[in-house]
C-alpha cells in the first residue's frame, strides 16, 4: 500500500541552528497519528515543511507518491495553531471562501456539522467564543476530502466539552484512504484516539510506533512515557 506521507532524511537549518536532523518517517493511510514533542522539538518546522510553507535544507518529502508541489498542497488540509480567518467574516462567508478555494470542500458536510452545534451561519467570528471559533475552523478543515489532515494544537485553549467535540469530529470525518496528523502537547487528551505516535525531540525522531504496541512493551501510558523521555 502506498504511504500517505514519506519523509526521507529531511534536514532543516536556520543559519547555524539545525532544527531538523535527518528526520525519516512513513505514514500509512487510515491512521490518526499523534506528533508529540516539547517546545523547540521541531514540530512546527516539520509541519511547515510538509505544507510547503518552507523548503528543507536537504532530504525529500513525498505526499501520496508525489514530490512536494502544487499537486500535494491540494491533498493537504491544514489547521494552523493560530487562526488566519478574519473576525469580521460571517460563518457563511467562510463557507463560501472554502467552497471557492478548495475543489474538495463539501459544503453540505460543513453545514450539517454547524447545524448539529446550532452555529448560526449569519454569526460573525468576532461574536463567537474561543471554543466555538475553534469548532468552526475545525469543521472547515475536516469538510475537505483531503488525503492528509494536519492539525496543529486543535484542542489547545478550549474547554473539556469543546475538546470532546473536536476529537469526535476528527475521528468521524476522515476516510480510510486518508490520514490525520495531530500535533499537540495535550497527550493525555489524544492518546486514546491515536493509532500511532511520533516523539520528536531536539530535531530527531526519538520514538515512533503503534500506540497499543508501545503501551504493551513499555507497560505505561503514552503520556507517562512522554514525561519520562522528556523529563516533564
Amino acid at each position: 500500500m502506498q504511504p500517505i506521507l514519506e519523509i526521507i532524511d529531511v534536514r532543516k537549518n536556520y543559519g547555524n541552528k539545525e532544527a531538523l536532523k535527518g528526520v525519516s518517517l512513513r505514514i500509512e493511510p487510515g491512521k490518526v497519528i499523534g506528533l508529540l514533542g516539547p517546545n523547540g522539538s521541531g514540530k512546527s518546522t516539520l509541519i511547515k515543511l510538509i505544507n510547503g510553507l518552507i523548503q528543507p535544507t536537504s532530504g525529500e518529502i513525498i505526499v501520496a507518491g508525489k514530490t512536494l508541489g502544487i499537486e500535494t498542497t491540494k491533498m493537504i488540509s491544514y489547521l494552523p495553531e493560530r487562526t488566519y480567518l478574519n473576525d469580521w467574516m460571517k460563518v457563511k462567508d467562510l463557507l463560501g471562501f472554502f467552497d471557492d478555494f478548495y475543489e474538495d470542500f463539501d459544503k453540505d458536510r460543513a453545514r450539517e456539522m454547524l447545524g448539529v452545534l446550532k452555529i448560526d451561519e449569519e454569526s460573525k467570528l468576532k461574536t463567537l467564543s474561543k471554543g466555538t471559533k475553534e469548532k468552526v475552523q475545525l469543521i472547515l478543515v475536516m469538510s475537505r476530502k483531503a488525503r492528509l489532515y494536519i492539525l496543529d494544537e486543535p484542542i489547545g485553549g478550549v474547554d473539556p466539552a469543546a475538546r470532546d467535540y473536536i476529537l469526535n469530529t476528527i475521528i468521524k470525518n476522515y476516510s480510510e484512504d486518508s490520514s490525520v496528523i495531530i500535533a499537540t502537547h495535550l497527550i493525555q487528551e489524544v492518546e486514546n484516539i491515536c493509532d500511532d505516535i511520533i516523539f520528536l525531540g531536539y530535531g530527531e525522531v526519538m520514538l515512533q510506533g503503534n500506540v497499543d504496541d508501545i503501551r504493551a512493551e513499555k507497560g505505561q501510558s503514552i503520556d507517562s512515557l512522554f514525561r519520562e523521555v522528556f523529563r516533564c
